[in-house]
């Protein structure tokens, strides 16, 4: 914070410079008015024109071009235009060069005040202070996930109606077991940012579970309200799946799962769908959806995937392993997934458009990518604490048939 507010001081700099500058320049200014008026001969230039006209006048007088009337009016006319023109010139006495100074230094209090004011106003210090927080828990010698809540509680007291704050804490509380404390970050977050369908959607889902996956009548409700507002929101029609299945509505399970895949952002989410998919569909005796992985199919990357031997034993052989190919920037979503088990490494794969989520991101849109491994023992889409993962960058997107490269499961994630 105190290099934010170093840098508002130099960015105010400027600003203050400008008021002080006509100060510096006032006594220049004074003294060159002063020599102006001094030394100005519009009065007498003005009182000599007149007398040149009034002459002429006579002059015609004489001549006879006038008669007396029309002279007289002609010289009225004249003296009401000298009169006019010497009461314009003449001026107020100059003002001493040093009068009003005081209210340069107010102009310059008032603008900083009001710049600070503006900024508590309507800047973003609270998510400084939150980004301030994660920096200092990643950069302590003992720093944890626990730590890390307990920074952000801090940040909940100091600013409760941050909804970042609780957007941070929500998922850190969900997914390190403390249940009741997510749902009331939840529900404070829906208090400051709206009854929206993503967040009404995850509290539902976070209900169901705490029933026992039971569709009780406040989920069905809090369900209902989402459904309304956008009929196509993934999160809860992917626990509508959950619900349909544990209760053997096999078929309407595919179908909610089925639209939850059409609409889902995340490919780890997508191909645990389709998964529940393929387990229903066996369950109904049907033939299982598959998604080939031919190496023949277009410009791909075969990899090989394994895990560090001081690894080994840390996860069950059921736990679930997703390999997932990115673009370099972020940009897009994933452009290719491959969903397997820990039993089956050390396993080659071949990742290319036939794994992609979607037409509009397949892996033959880039040259390169950065391949991401991550083992869940919970079989979770997004990253839980004690996940482990690989990850290699920069891989070259060529014939699926090439060389595999081998990325090796070696880090934790905390």
């Amino acid at each position: 914070m105190t290099l934010l507010w170093i840098a508002f001081a130099i960015l105010l700099l400027p600003a203050l410079w400008l008021l002080v500058s006509p100060l510096r320049q006032a006594r220049e200014w004074h003294d060159a008015q002063q020599d102006f008026e001094a030394n100005d001969t519009s009065a007498e230039q003005n009182v000599a024109i007149f007398r040149r006209r009034v002459e002429s006048l006579e002059a015609a007088l004489a001549r006879g071009d006038i008669d007396q009337a029309r002279f007289d009016e002609d010289r009225l006319e004249l003296e009401r235009s000298l009169l006019e023109d010497t009461a314009n010139d003449q001026r107020r006495p100059l003002k001493s060069p040093s009068s009003g100074r005081l209210l340069v230094p107010l102009a310059m209090l008032v603008v900083v005040i009001a710049a600070v004011i503006g900024y508590q106003q309507e800047g973003a210090e609270g998510d400084l202070a939150l980004y301030a927080v994660q920096q200092e828990v990643q950069s302590h010698p003992e720093g944890s996930l626990s730590m890390y809540i307990e920074r952000l509680e801090e940040q909940a007291e100091r600013q409760p109606d941050n909804p970042n704050v609780w957007s941070s804490l929500f998922p850190l509380y969900r997914d390190s077991g403390k249940v009741p404390e997510a749902v009331d970050a939840l529900e404070r977050l829906i208090e400051l940012e709206g009854r929206i369908p993503p967040l009404l959607a995850q509290l539902a889902q976070i209900r169901f579970f705490m029933a026992g996956r039971e569709l009780t009548a406040e989920v069905q409700t809090l369900v209902d309200e989402t459904l309304e507002q956008d009929p196509r929101q993934p999160t809860v029609l992917g626990m509508l799946g959950i619900e349909a299945f544990e209760r053997g509505a096999y078929e309407q399970a595919i179908g909610h799962w089925r639209r939850a895949v059409a609409n889902v952002q995340d490919a780890e989410t997508a191909e645990s769908l389709r998964e529940g998919i393929r387990v229903a569909q066996q369950r109904l005796g049907v033939e299982p959806e598959t998604v080939a992985t031919s190496a023949a199919d277009g410009p791909g990357i075969q990899v090989r995937v394994t895990l560090d031997e001081t690894l080994v034993g840390q996860v069950e052989d059921d736990a679930t392993v997703f390999v997932t190919a990115r673009d370099l920037e972020g940009e897009l979503p994933p452009l290719a997934v491959v969903r397997a088990v820990v039993g089956e490494l050390p396993m080659t794969v071949v990742l290319n458009d036939n794994v992609a989520m979607s037409p509009q991101a397949t892996l033959s849109m880039v040259d390169q990518a950065r391949l991401m491994v991550r083992v869940s023992p919970s079989g979770q889409a997004m990253p839980q604490p004690g996940d482990l993962f690989g990850q290699l960058d920069n891989v070259h997107v060529g014939e699926s048939d090439a060389e595999p490269v081998e990325v090796v499961i070696d880090r934790v994630f905390e």
